[in-house]
């Protein structure tokens, strides 16, 4: 009863969202309040509706109601609660209940805390957002029904993926979802902005908290995936290129573009267009992240489904939404004509360049990403393309815009001049310093490892420099009590600079000096690499709630010290017949000692490979960081839809 209940729930849903599209967009252009007025408890309803469809799923799994196929499909009752909960998003067609009701979440949010939004403009976004919301509900309703019964059920599942079965993993998708679908509320304002035929510096601060939370959301789930990545699947990486894995980094990419491009809306009033067309492309590359992930048209381990019809409606839904809102802009366009000039040398030239290599190194991975489905449909070739193109091509922007960063925060508006990066002086001294250290003290002759070095120190120390400019002339004293009156959104800036140099450095030095060494070991055997040796006590057959293992017993040493017991494993999960690897890691500030475990000889012995990864908790450290730099930037009052168009400045403190 509880599952029909919630599938009548997503029906109804489904038309509330219809009545909201429909109803304030017609009170938008016949100035009728009544019914522009009815987006926000429409919105209200939508997301109660959703909520309901989502936790009887829920109950389904928790319960192990094997009469619906999805959960047949994708649970089994030896499967620990975690999993069984974390496999309602796991599939195909739960994934997208959860992606209407974060649709619905961003959309009731935006009717909730959006008081001071001009009634039009406030009624067209609710709008725009649900007319996205009653094409992914169309798409769930007829080609992936999540309620679907079966006549016969069976007496257990056919459990989830085991890949799946992982705390990171159950985290991973929810936060990649708050993040592709964050941008939804991007695409809205840039869509009523559009019909209302107006972009000023107040849209230019509504629409900025809405991208921080999404490039939030996708920068913790991108570096979830890449830690779950790192130790689960046991080859040692932390990104690979790969087609899914490019379809998050995408959309996050062309968030943090039109993050720092609605920053010179705001304060400045230029780039209006421009800003605009990054909030549909950055919605649009979501749409083609959900493409990917679900057509099967490239291959990838993340794929979620390999169904051609349901390609072709998210390639309807993708054309219909990123392609009439690019025909609205190419009408619209003229009418956003920018008011602020500014000199060559300025933050707002700085803030373009940025814009610029975001935006190129975006188009960059799309080109890889796609090109083997090109070449396939235009030249009958089947091709991959890897990492090394990915590194050849996107590590020039990477180095260029972490170059850029420190010189933007700190020059003027409008006008400055290069006196104004004076600053800067001994932070470039530093960095250079610091690049020919490294360069010294390697064995190697990589330029990876130094360059990534300096391009940190430049980073970090820029953004404290940043800080310290702020908090304007006079004693010490009195510059330490004014940084702690700073705005959040001075502080998230430094952070999120920061959090980058810390995880260029770390992706530096762990491409640049990771070793690596494989050997067949028996019982008492030692592996050496360098000043470490794993000795390999003992291997067992271990039973977990729903599956075997091979683990091994290793202990590390590092100059004779012993640092430590790893314990990987190669688990074998009975009902889906499938196998993972789970690496045994001793993590360290400055390094990894990571083993991997392999199957026995016929010779006798065990294959173990073992790497030493320098630095490799760093780079999602920084990317903590980084997401930390994202709430605290949304706690500045300024850039919140409810402060409105008030500004505060502090009192000596010079203003962004």
């Amino acid at each position: 009863m509880i599952v029909e209940l919630g599938h009548f729930a997503l029906i109804v849903a489904f038309a509330v969202a219809i009545v909201q599209t429909l109803v304030p967009l017609i009170g938008a252009w016949k100035g009728w309040s009544g019914w522009m007025a009815v987006a926000s408890p429409a919105a209200t309803a939508q997301v109660a509706l959703v909520a309901f469809s989502f936790a009887a799923l829920t109950y389904a799994f928790v319960t192990s109601d094997f009469s619906l196929q999805l959960v047949v499909l994708n649970s089994h009752t030896d499967k620990p609660m975690l999993y069984k909960v974390s496999g309602v998003w796991g599939n195909h067609e739960g994934s997208l209940l959860l992606w209407v009701l974060i649709l619905a979440l961003f959309g009731a949010a935006a009717a909730w805390f959006g008081g001071q939004l001009p009634a039009t403009l406030k009624a067209r976004v609710l709008a725009v957002q649900a007319s996205v919301g009653v094409a992914f509900y169309a798409f769930i309703l007829f080609t992936s029904n999540p309620f679907t019964r079966l006549e016969v059920p069976p007496f257990n599942g056919e459990d989830l993926n085991p890949l799946l079965q992982d705390p990171g993993l159950a985290f991973h998708p929810p936060f990649l979802y708050l993040g592709y679908v964050g941008l939804s509320m991007a695409f809205s304002f840039a869509v009523a902005a559009l019909l209302e035929g107006k972009v000023d510096a107040a849209w230019g601060r509504w629409v900025r908290p809405w991208t921080l939370a999404a490039w939030l959301f996708l920068t913790v789930g991108i570096a979830l995936g890449s830690w779950w990545a790192y130790y689960e699947l046991g080859w040692g990486g932390f990104w690979f290129w790969d087609p899914v894995e490019n379809a998050s980094f995408m959309p996050w990419l062309i968030a943090a573009a039109l993050l720092h491009s609605a920053i010179v809306v705001e304060k400045r009033e230029a780039l209006k267009a421009w800003t605009i067309l990054l909030a549909i492309l950055a919605f649009g590359f979501s749409l083609i992240g959900t493409f990917i992930v679900r057509s099967g048209v490239l291959t990838s381990v993340h794929a979620f489904a390999n169904d051609p019809e349901r390609g072709v409606f998210i390639l309807m839904i993708l054309g219909f939404f990123t392609g009439g809102a690019l025909l609205l802009y190419a009408v619209r366009a003229p009418v956003m004509q920018a008011k602020g000039v500014f000199g060559v040398v300025s933050r707002e030239s700085a803030l373009v360049a940025n814009n610029l290599l975001l935006a190129v190194s975006c188009f960059v991975v799309f080109i890889g990403t796609i090109w083997p489905l090109v070449a396939e449909l235009a030249f009958d070739r089947t091709l991959s393309v890897g990492p090394p193109f990915f590194d050849a091509a996107f590590t020039p922007f990477v180095i260029a815009l972490a170059a850029i960063l420190p010189l933007g925060s700190i020059l003027p508006w409008k006008r400055g001049r290069a006196a104004a990066l004076r600053n800067l002086i001994p932070v470039a001294i530093l960095a250079l310093a610091v690049t020919g250290l490294v360069w010294a003290m390697q064995t190697g002759n990589s330029l990876g490892g130094p360059l990534g070095a300096g391009l940190g120190v430049w980073l970090v120390a820029g953004a404290l420099v940043d800080l310290a400019t702020r908090t304007g002339r006079g004693r010490w004293s009195e510059r330490l009590g004014r940084v702690t009156r700073l705005p959040g959104a001075d502080w998230g800036k430094a952070l999120a600079h920061g959090g980058l140099g810390i995880t260029i450095f770390g992706v530096a030095a762990l491409t640049a000096w990771q070793q690596e060494e494989i050997a067949v070991l028996d019982i008492g055997d030692t592996l050496t690499l360098g000043r470490y040796e794993v000795v390999l006590n003992d291997v067992t057959r271990v039973q977990g709630p729903n599956y075997f293992a091979t683990r091994a017993d290793l202990t590390a040493y590092e100059d004779g010290s012993e640092l430590g017991h790893l314990f990987p494993e190669k688990r074998i999960y009975p009902v889906a017949q499938m196998p993972t690897t789970e690496a045994g890691i001793d993590s360290g500030i400055t390094r990894d000692v990571y083993a991997v475990i392999g199957d026995a000889q016929t010779g006798g012995g065990w294959a173990v490979r073992v790497y030493i990864k320098p630095f490799a908790n760093w780079i999602w450290g920084g990317a903590i960081i980084m997401a930390l730099g994202g709430v605290v930037s949304l706690t500045d009052r300024r850039y919140r839809v409810a402060a409105g168009a008030r500004r505060q400045r502090l009192d000596g403190v010079p203003a962004e």
